[in-house]
């Protein structure tokens, strides 16, 4: 009799279990296109969430434009009164890395805003490995069990894949607006020109490169620029860097890309286009980070050194024609004070990319009142 009564009681319970899951209604899903869209340099991208104007398309190598379609830095700024955030969204790429998560080359990440006006993390879409595949659609609810009440959240895109479109899934009874927050401000932009190592590689997850970090940290647009292999201070994307609007400051960093002879010949030209069009934006020249195995390497303890000093003295240069505007980050602590900030000897873990964002900020802070 008793184990009788006991299955009853499981039985009920599972029932009760199941009727709760099945009247869970589904988010309805709305497209972000009409949100605030943030860290791009240009609104007549190739694409809404692409990189690069349209017209560049036929100035640029193929790998270079390949990579201005992801969405590095990217992000989608939206407030709603809904329980439940989710998203769907159309990866463009089958593309993998041996050496970093597929939460940060393919993932999303969502962030809210706090009462202190601070970013908080939420949580992250991990990719579907059967969902790897060229245009194919993720999913992903990121919280539940909300309040109900208005919050303001942003929404970071892959950075080593692009997407075609994205949607925001919120509960059917609730609403989705634009930020009520100017947060980041509205106006002014920092554009950040580089290598794989500022493009992403290898965070962990998409809010973890250091240009996210930055526009976190200092409430500002933050435009990625960077470009995996491709940072080899091209002088036509000096002068189309030159036509974005408000900026605030040039964070030029090209120097992993660039061999000795490129850093000693191309330099001037490059910084000088930056200055001459726009004579009135700062622009901060970083060194290239010295690699942990450079210490034991005999070549590359003498190479690198030897690419930023070529890099400093066309910075000194410079600074003699013209001191205003112009200033210089060194590679001390730019990955922190130990030999852990990288993946692979070179590309950054999210402790690097927390150092480096720390030592841009330093200067930033000084320079952008």
């Amino acid at each position: 009799m008793k184990a009788l009564r006991l299955i009853a009681v499981l039985t009920l319970l599972v029932t009760a279990l199941t009727l709760s899951a099945d009247d869970k209604k589904p988010l309805m899903y709305i497209d972000a296109s009409n949100m605030r869209i943030i860290n791009r340099g240009w609104d007549n991208t190739f694409e809404q969430y692409t990189r690069l104007p349209e017209y560049m398309k036929d100035s640029v190598r193929d790998n270079q434009w390949w990579l201005y379609t992801h969405s590095s830095g990217i992000g989608i700024r939206f407030a709603s009164n809904s329980k439940s955030i989710g998203a769907q969204y159309n990866l463009r790429y089958n593309f993998h890395m041996q050496h970093m998560a597929m939460t940060g080359i393919k993932g999303t990440d969502l962030y809210t805003l706090n009462k202190k006006g601070k970013w908080e993390y939420v949580n992250t879409a991990r990719p579907q490995e059967k969902n790897y595949v060229a245009d194919s659609v993720q999913q992903k609810v990121y919280v539940e069990n909300l309040d109900g009440e208005w919050h303001e959240y942003l929404l970071y895109l892959p950075l080593y894949d692009g997407v075609n479109w994205v949607k925001i899934g919120i509960d059917s009874t609730a609403q989705l607006s634009y930020p009520r927050v100017n947060n980041p401000r509205q106006g002014k932009k920092i554009v950040c020109y580089g290598t794989s190592i500022m493009q992403g590689g290898c965070a962990s997850r998409t809010g973890m490169v250091s240009t996210s970090m930055i526009q976190r940290d200092m409430n500002i647009e933050c435009v990625n620029l960077a470009t995996s292999g491709e940072g080899k201070m091209d002088f036509y994307m000096a002068r189309v860097m030159a036509t974005i609007d408000d900026v605030a400051c040039f964070v030029l960093d090209p120097i992993p890309n660039c061999t000795k002879l490129m850093c000693d010949t191309l330099t001037y030209d490059f910084v000088n286009i930056l200055r001459q069009l726009r004579p009135d934006v700062p622009i901060i020249m970083v060194e290239g980070p010295m690699y942990p195995y450079a210490k034991h390497d005999s070549y590359f303890r003498q190479y690198l050194p030897e690419k930023n000093e070529a890099w400093r003295r066309n910075y000194l240069k410079l600074k003699k024609e013209d001191p205003k505007n112009l200033y210089y980050l060194t590679c001390d602590m730019l990955t922190g004070k130990d030999e852990e900030g990288t993946v692979d000897g070179i590309h950054l873990t999210d402790l690097g990319f927390r150092s480096y964002a720390d030592q841009l900020e330093k200067l930033l802070r000084k320079i952008i009142k």
